[in-house]
């Protein structure tokens, strides 16, 4: 089952939809609902309707999201870094988040700004100090995004947060799939820039899995429904300039498409 956010054609609101056979459908429950009266039957959903681009939103709205930096042996040794012992993780702004078809401003206080594709993990329910045998029971789905990093900023400061904090450095979709119905297992992510491949990468790559991830945050902060855990990205980034196209593409999910444009 694949979900998209989009606004209302008619009053603008925010509203969940089904997306079958290339069919948006409005959903009459709360996508966790819906989902779970899919596995008792068929859930019934609202009219079919048509959004044109701007009315498209990441998949989720969350509280928080929460990244895992260097979760794969070959992207920590091209950014010369030591493989870590635990989970990495930091935070991005939510205000950072843009959809589908979106497009990533560069900002003026960064010369080089890099790509990475990445898997991100939708919690479901509330997590708070759960275990790795746990964590999957709180999964309500996935989708891709692209942790968008000024490179030059972050080698400079050291720290994460303005590197990856500016608005439009966190393209999420173009859709959730449910956990119900995808999981990461010979999974690939792929990262195109004007069509060149420049990352691909296998989740089963990851030095620390899903339910690691998710066991290893909710015992330090806990994570609400809705919100999103990016974990890391592959070998391979590589810089966005003016004009590009960027695309990061999921096996089974789809591929999250936005250009670039340089801020004057």
């Amino acid at each position: 089952m694949k979900f998209q956010r989009v606004l209302d054609p008619v009053d603008k609101s925010p509203i969940d939809a089904l997306l079958r056979d290339g069919t948006l459908w409005r959903l009459l429950h709360s996508v966790p609902d819906f989902v779970e009266l899919s596995k008792k039957g068929n859930p019934r959903v609202g009219l079919p309707f048509v959004v044109s681009d701007e009315l498209l939103l990441p998949p989720v709205a969350p509280s928080k999201i929460v990244c895992i930096g260097l979760n794969y042996k070959a992207h920590a040794e091209e950014q010369g870094k030591a493989i870590p012992d635990e989970p990495l993780i930091f935070l991005k702004a939510t205000s950072a988040l843009i959809a589908d078809r979106g497009t990533i401003e560069l900002p003026s206080q960064s010369d080089l700004i890099h790509h990475e594709a990445e898997l991100a993990i939708v919690i479901g329910k509330t997590a708070k100090r759960v275990s790795v045998d746990e964590a999957e029971s709180h999964i309500l789905g996935y989708t891709c995004a692209n942790d968008v990093t000024a490179r030059d900023i972050q080698r400079q400061l050291k720290r994460y947060t303005v590197a990856k904090g500016f608005d439009t450095f966190a393209p999420l979709g173009p859709v959730m799939v449910s956990a119900s119905s995808w999981e990461p297992g010979g999974k690939t992510v792929t990262c195109r820039v004007n069509g060149e491949t420049r990352q691909t990468g296998t989740f089963d790559d990851m030095i620390f899995d899903v339910a690691t991830c998710i066991a290893y945050i909710s015992n330090i902060m806990t994570l609400h429904p809705g919100d999103v855990i990016m974990t890391g990205t592959p070998a391979g980034v590589g810089p966005l300039v003016d004009g590009d196209t960027v695309e990061v593409e999921i096996d089974g999910i789809g591929i999250l498409t936005n250009s670039v444009r340089r801020l004057h």
